[in-house]
């Protein structure tokens, strides 16, 4: 159990040391200094955090799952309040107090995961049927993505969706729930893109990006072309061309890019290694977890990442229509770097207080079923 600890950490202290080497070159002529202190201090109290929350143990958590779910609920509701945001590109996602902004889906994301860990914690025996198992949690699940979605944030809204689907599945969830769920959400989304220009013509840009390099497929256009460009090996730090006024948005959403075209391939290959042992660990740990609570919360957290990061590394490499989603650990962005931070330190706290050796299913002398007598 040890060596899945060991290398989560290492994979997130690379990712996040990399990432801020990659939005100081990202940022030359965009006040580098800046841009480097603010992620240096977001950081630190990241870092701070995962460790605070790594040392007691996760039961702390099980009576929070509501109350947390709750004030995620007003934090995102208060988006909509005149005088505390405005409207940045269309979209209405910050908080500003004291001339600093807050993203409140980012903690949304973590207070999700946290009340569906509880939900099917205490629910277990009972999530085949369809009132506990789909029509309960659908309700939870769409009280956070119902505010979410009309900011807009079409991108946290589909993470969350998928994140969600993973977590009831492995809490005991029949998987015929989801296929009416699938067919609805996907026509839902289909409806409301038909209805929306601005992401109708996003789709199109994906489709085809040669048709709308200019307009809004330009991120993708020039992304794939920092990546191109860069080869196996890269053309050097710092000498990224498409970063200097080519690429709006490099330092955050489209970090990656920069990757691609200043350090290579290899460098890239290894991001994507790196983000798949982070998951890899996390369904470890998930699955020599203590208790039901904790290998939902651990299955959850990995699957946030590894589903984020994986959306974006799509988007940028156009795989994947553009969502706007960070890059966990890479992209500037303190809140998404401080929550990403808490739920590494949520990882760690599970893995701390796992099952011993000796205390693994399958084992001699022990109960097939080692969540058999979880409280509720």
């Amino acid at each position: 159990m040890r060596t899945a600890p060991i290398l989560l950490v290492f994979c997130v202290a690379a990712l996040a040391a990399l990432g801020l080497v990659m939005i100081t070159s990202a940022s030359v002529g965009m006040e580098s200094a800046r841009y480097l202190k603010s992620q240096s201090v977001w950081f630190g109290l990241g870092l701070a955090m995962c460790c605070i929350v790594a040392i007691p143990t996760y039961e702390w958590l099980r009576p929070l799952g509501w109350p947390v779910y709750a004030v995620a609920l007003i934090l995102l509701a208060c988006v909509f309040i005149p005088g505390l945001t405005h409207e940045i590109k269309g979209a209405r996602r910050w908080i500003f107090i004291g001339g600093q902004s807050f993203q409140p889906s980012e903690f949304a994301k973590l207070a999700l995961i946290i009340a569906l860990a509880k939900y099917g914690e205490a629910n277990h025996s009972r999530m085949g049927s369809f009132m506990h198992g789909a029509l309960i949690p659908a309700l939870i699940i769409g009280g956070i993505l119902g505010l979410i979605f009309p900011e807009p944030d079409w991108g946290t809204t589909a993470l969350l969706a998928a994140v969600s689907g993973v977590m009831l599945l492995v809490a005991g969830s029949r998987p015929a729930f989801f296929f009416p769920a699938m067919l609805a959400g996907t026509a839902a989304f289909i409806v409301a893109i038909m209805n929306n220009s601005v992401r109708s013509t996003r789709i199109m840009a994906w489709l085809h990006p040669e048709l709308y390099k200019d307009d809004k497929g330009y991120q993708a256009y020039q992304a794939m072309i920092a990546i191109g460009s860069g080869g196996v090996t890269g053309i050097g730090l710092g000498e990224g061309r498409t970063k200097l006024g080519f690429m709006p948005e490099h330092h955050t959403d489209f970090i990656f890019s920069v990757v691609g075209e200043e350090l290579g391939l290899t460098v890239s290959l290894f991001v994507l290694l790196a983000y798949i042992t982070i998951v890899i660990c996390g369904v470890v740990i998930a699955w020599n977890a203590r208790d039901r609570f904790g290998m939902l919360l651990a299955c959850g957290l990995s699957f946030l990442i590894g589903l984020q990061a994986f959306i974006n590394i799509g988007v940028v490499t156009a795989v994947l229509p553009n969502k706007g989603l960070a890059l966990p650990f890479m992209s500037y962005g303190g809140t998404s770097l401080l929550c990403m931070f808490v739920a590494v330190g949520l990882l760690l706290n599970v893995a701390r207080h796992g099952r011993a050796p000796g205390e693994r299913a399958g084992l001699p002398g022990r109960n097939l079923n080692p969540f058999s007598e979880v409280p509720a």
